[in-house]
């Protein structure tokens, strides 16, 4: 005779057996959620901001040979069929951005019996931030590696812009292609907005609230990276100069330098599953890791910009770009400056690639940290040549000034500048870092006098000048602006081997 206890042990034995049978009749996948075959590529996401005044790219996957139909509440569709492996991609047109005009649109796509729709869409500019880790520098201080933006708990906390909405893109590299990324599109609030770039925050807002139009930031940026890891394989392998000097060395020894400086890896990772998504243009910050190659760097950088702008198939995408910011490198002597040479080189791009710009930032840097934290006017001079170059032409700003020529007058020296109305020092004292020598090739400091749009230069020490030198060494942080607040461009009107010339630190003035 069973007992009680021992007729319970056997009756859930039984209810064990069958349960086990009936799983391993249940189709694989059952009581998990189904995976759909339509799929959209990894950026294409609800709450992102799409291109203005231009078509659309959407892209993904579905089920080989069937019909992908996409429709869009500003009354736009289009269709396209997968190839055999299922993939597709087709162009949606989209009406011009109205000033004002932040009305949520929707987007439906469909193939067979599934359906994706992408909600919280902004009609607008969309802008690619990338570089190295004065780009990837967040609003919020990360110990030990950098302080944060200057007064960054106040300006974060009024972050509160749903007009700019933020991706970005999760730091990766790989040896090869990347089909998606990882990250989110998300409204711009303190929340959101703490862990993303202060340079491409501050572009954004100043574009919002100048423009009043929505503003997309796609942030891909991975710090200490190098340029050449942003370029791609093929690239480098079609220029002999660029495959001898990254390619062979990393093809002999792949593990010789870190990841970041690698050729390619942050490209087939950051920049290649991006493609080709419709934006408006590109900002650069970078260069810290490159700083020792002046005579390769406008090559290198001139390449990746060809490089994206070919990759993305919207013909001659703008590329602006930051002049390094004054830092010594542990080297104080005004004779150290190849930094300085190396901000000549990135402006040499400007004269040798088409649509590309340069800002000046040598009144905001910190000699002595390398992520210097006013990040504000960085950003707000980047939105500034945006708006200079827009499409309609109605906003007309200055860049800075620059040298355009000088004019002996027995021991003075007159120098001309191009948009340097209104010169004046931002600490109401004599503009510094002036720098003149004569034919004996010996650097003095000078004294500048302001007369009106020019620089009048002297020194007790040279009775015939024959060369100026401004701001033209590693680290100085200068005090000379325009009326518009944009700081003077560095320069030097020589040409003179380093190795021949001196540099007298004392003041005789």
């Amino acid at each position: 005779m069973v007992n009680k206890t021992t007729y319970q042990h056997i009756r859930l034995a039984a209810i064990s057996s069958i349960l086990s049978l009936s799983m391993l009749c249940m189709p694989a996948g059952w009581g998990q959620e189904k995976q759909m075959n339509l799929q959209l590529a990894s950026l294409l996401q609800s709450n992102m901001v799409i291109q203005q005044n231009k078509p659309f790219t959407l892209w993904g996957k579905a089920l080989p040979l069937t019909k992908v139909s996409i429709s869009a509440s500003w009354k736009a569709d289009a269709q396209v069929r997968t190839d055999k492996e299922g993939k597709w991609k087709v162009k949606l047109s989209v009406p011009k951005a109205i000033q004002g005009d932040f009305t949520p649109h929707q987007l439906y796509i469909r193939s067979g019996s599934e359906k994706v729709v992408l909600s919280n869409l902004l009609i607008g500019d969309v802008w690619l931030c990338s570089g190295q880790s004065n780009m990837d520098m967040s609003m919020q201080p990360v110990s030990p590696w950098h302080l944060g933006v200057k007064d960054n708990e106040k300006e974060i906390s009024a972050a509160n812009f749903s007009g700019i909405r933020l991706f970005k893109v999760k730091k990766e590299t790989s040896t090869v292609l990347l089909e998606s990324v990882t990250g989110n599109w998300r409204e711009c609030t303190p929340e959101t907005v703490a862990d993303f770039s202060g340079v491409a925050f501050y572009f954004g807002r100043s574009l919002l609230q100048k423009m009043n139009i929505p503003i997309g930031l796609l942030l891909s940026a991975y710090g200490s990276a190098s340029c050449q890891a942003f370029i791609k394989k093929e690239v480098l392998e079609s220029d002999s100069t660029l495959k001898n000097r990254y390619l062979l060395p990393y093809y002999k020894n792949p593990e010789e330098k870190i990841p970041v400086l690698r050729p390619m890896l942050i490209y087939n990772a950051m920049i290649y599953p991006l493609l080709p998504f419709s934006i408006r243009g590109f900002i650069w910050y970078q260069g810290e890791s490159n700083a020792g190659e002046i005579k390769m760097y406008p090559h290198l950088n001139a390449a990746m910009i060809r490089n994206w702008r070919e990759d993305f198939q919207q013909g001659d995408l703008p590329f602006y770009f930051v002049q390094m910011t004054p830092y010594n490198w542990k080297k104080t002597n005004p004779a150290e400056n190849n930094y300085a040479k190396f901000r000549e080189a990135q402006d040499l791009i400007t004269q040798q690639v088409v649509n590309t710009g340069i800002v000046c930032t040598m009144d905001v840097g910190e000699p002595d940290n390398i992520h210097p934290v006013n990040k504000k006017p960085v950003g707000e001079r980047l939105a500034n040549l945006a708006l200079n170059n827009s499409n309609d032409g109605s906003f007309q700003t200055s860049t800075g000034p620059r040298f355009h020529s000088m004019q002996t007058l027995g021991d003075q020296v007159i120098i001309y500048f191009k948009q340097s109305e209104g010169l004046y020092t931002s600490d109401q004292t004599m503009p510094r870092h002036f720098w003149v020598a004569g034919e004996d090739k010996q650097f003095f400091p000078a004294k500048a006098l302001i007369a009106g749009s020019h620089i009048i230069v002297t020194s007790p020490n040279v009775v015939r000048p024959v060369a100026v030198r401004y701001a033209f060494t590693n680290d100085v942080v200068t005090n000379l602006l325009n009326k518009e607040g944009y700081p003077m461009f560095p320069f030097r009107t020589d040409q003179w081997n380093d190795e021949k010339i001196n540099f007298q630190q004392a003041n005789t003035f």
